[in-house]
């Protein structure tokens, strides 16, 4: 990390940590647009902060990290695929329907924070994405299993604007970064609280069967970590298509064996909508099948590497370059 990405990490971790899970729309997105986090990933020319893909993973993993309630990862992409900064843009998981010309009659799914966002950039069904303008859609009101809102919307002959950058791939990307930054967050929630919680006269975190959770634990969080980071650097380079599939296979998979040994840990509190572990851990679960569930990046993976035959299965996963 160099000394710009030092000030970038500073600079959002200490606005996510103010911030909260109870952050709103209304009252926070001006602080994120102060520093101009929704420009991102878009170039200077374009008004944007000039980022990269890497500088992209410090804040999307923060932002996991910190179970940031607004929608400033959804933005950040929205923005960098429609290569706009006119207005506060998002993206959706799912498109059903058929195309007119420019214009798009079906259904959208899995709207992020849509009712709060300007445009919305959605899978396009036959490849590729597309933008629609928000003002276009009737929103229909749906939460994901964290209560976050995912709206839902029936489109009839909406003009939409078709570009072929990938939003459903590049949504799973930015997951894989939320989920390595909750992931940790739980942990240390999950270790902190092992060493303070006594019992039997003596800290949880002294008996070797939760030490033995615990490890288990970080060497999940460190594999979706590994993944994240693989996976972004890849694309920095240019193109990440197996990295995407592998780190978000990689990371779902991560998610059930450390959301469970987090609650085991933590016990009875671990449940109560009190303590502060169910923001990490129901985002988790909602993260793991938005943009891809175990299933289906499986499926992608096996394609690929079917594709490029036995030869290559080795070059291809040691390969450093795109």
């Amino acid at each position: 990390m160099n000394d710009e990405q030092r000030m970038l990490a500073d600079m959002a971790s200490n606005l996510f940590a103010s911030l909260g899970t109870s952050a709103t729309i209304e009252t926070s997105w001006s602080d994120i647009s102060d520093l101009a986090l929704d420009g991102l990933l878009l170039t200077e020319e374009q008004g944007g902060f000039g980022g990269s893909w890497e500088d992209a993973l410090i804040v999307f993993r923060l932002a996991g990290y910190n179970a940031l309630q607004l929608p400033v990862v959804e933005a950040v992409v929205a923005a960098s695929l429609a290569g706009r900064n006119d207005g506060r843009g998002t993206i959706a998981s799912s498109a059903n329907g058929t195309m007119d010309g420019d214009r798009f009659t079906g259904t959208i799914g899995g709207i992020c924070f849509g009712k709060g966002s300007s445009f919305i950039v959605a899978p396009y069904p036959t490849g590729g994405s597309m933008v629609i303008e928000t003002a276009a859609l009737a929103l229909e009101d749906q939460t994901s299993v964290a209560g976050e809102a995912r709206e839902h919307a029936t489109c009839e002959n909406v003009p939409v604007t078709c570009i072929e950058a990938d939003v459903f791939a590049i949504g799973a990307l930015a997951r894989v970064a939320q989920i390595a930054g909750a992931m940790d967050a739980a942990l240390a929630k999950s270790v902190g609280y092992a060493n303070d919680r006594q019992q039997f006269g003596r800290p949880l975190g002294k008996f070797q069967a939760v030490q033995q959770n615990l490890a288990t634990f970080a060497c999940e969080a460190a594999a979706a970590n590994c993944a994240a980071m693989g996976a972004f650097q890849a694309m920095a380079r240019g193109s990440a298509p197996f990295e995407t599939a592998a780190a978000k296979l990689r990371a779902n998979r991560a998610i059930g064996i450390g959301t469970a040994l987090a609650h085991q840990v933590h016990g009875a509190i671990g449940f109560t909508i009190e303590y502060d572990l169910h923001p990490l851990t129901r985002r988790l679960w909602a993260w793991r099948s938005e943009f891809g569930s175990d299933a289906y990046w499986s499926g992608v993976l096996g394609a690929q590497v079917v594709a490029r035959g036995a030869d290559n299965f080795w070059a291809d996963i040691t390969a450093l370059d795109g």
